[in-house]
């Protein structure tokens, strides 16, 4: 059921309305939206504080992870005063304090594969904020079973990745790229990243989810978008939906 906006709301989100073919009615779209953001690190911080800024209506949040002292580089959620408190509980806090309209769920555990695909169930978009390959293609699968839209998103170095899957319309789906990746065992722990690479790669998810959400503008479906901040440009490459894809090929 479509929320109806309020005046202070319309007020609240008057720069969104007023951009050309964003309107009341798309506003209220959005207040309507369920998304899950899986992982409340570097791209899942960034991403979660704009839909909550942008007025989504409820945000799943799910991390098994505890703030660390290390986190606070990049994870910009989280404080030094939360040091040792559970992600999802940092997490919520500061997002509450953004925008007390918006119902924030959290959830403190890693799930597993029935789990992840009752969450994509349940909402109308996954935000993948993952930090490896495998949880990326358990998303996937799960999402495109589900027919749940998916933004998947990875950060490392000064280098990053969005795509988009869309199941309804039988877009390519993570699996079709993954396939040729081998998994690196890396992280930011051996590897290192840029602080502000996370919050530009976390903010693009969330543009792409409201995109999908409201229907404006094109989202980055079958597209792979990679950004290379060492020389500050986009690449972004056409994906074909693959036949011998697992998840969403002949052999799914």
């Amino acid at each position: 059921m479509t929320k109806t906006i309020s005046t202070k709301q319309a007020l609240r989100y008057s720069r969104h309305i007023l951009l050309s073919g964003f309107d009341l009615t798309k506003q209220e779209t959005l207040m309507s939206a369920n998304i899950a953001i899986i992982g409340v690190g570097g791209l899942g911080c960034a991403a979660a504080q704009y839909l909550v800024a942008s007025g989504i209506g409820k945000l799943t949040i799910v991390d098994d992870d505890v703030v660390e002292f290390t986190n606070l580089q990049r994870q910009v959620l989280h404080t030094e005063a939360t040091l040792g408190q559970k992600k999802v509980i940092s997490a919520k806090a500061t997002l509450t304090n953004i925008n007390s309209e918006v119902k924030i769920t959290s959830i403190d555990k890693r799930l597993n594969d029935g789990e992840i695909t009752a969450l994509a169930a349940s909402h109308d978009l996954v935000i993948d904020c993952s930090d490896n390959l495998s949880t990326r293609n358990q998303i996937n699968a799960s999402c495109y079973h589900s027919q749940t839209p998916l933004v998947s998103g990875a950060a490392i170095r000064m280098e990053g990745q969005v795509f988009c899957v869309i199941p309804a319309e039988q877009s390519a789906c993570y699996g079709c790229i993954s396939q040729y990746f081998g998994e690196q065992n890396l992280s930011c722990v051996e590897s290192g990243v840029m602080s502000p690479l996370v919050g530009i790669i976390g903010a693009t998810q969330a543009i792409e989810a409201i995109k999908i959400i409201t229907h404006y503008g094109k989202p980055a479906v079958n597209k792979l978008c990679l950004y290379d901040a060492m020389s500050a440009t986009w690449q972004t490459f056409d994906v074909q939906r693959s036949s011998s894809c697992e998840v969403c090929g002949l052999g799914a």
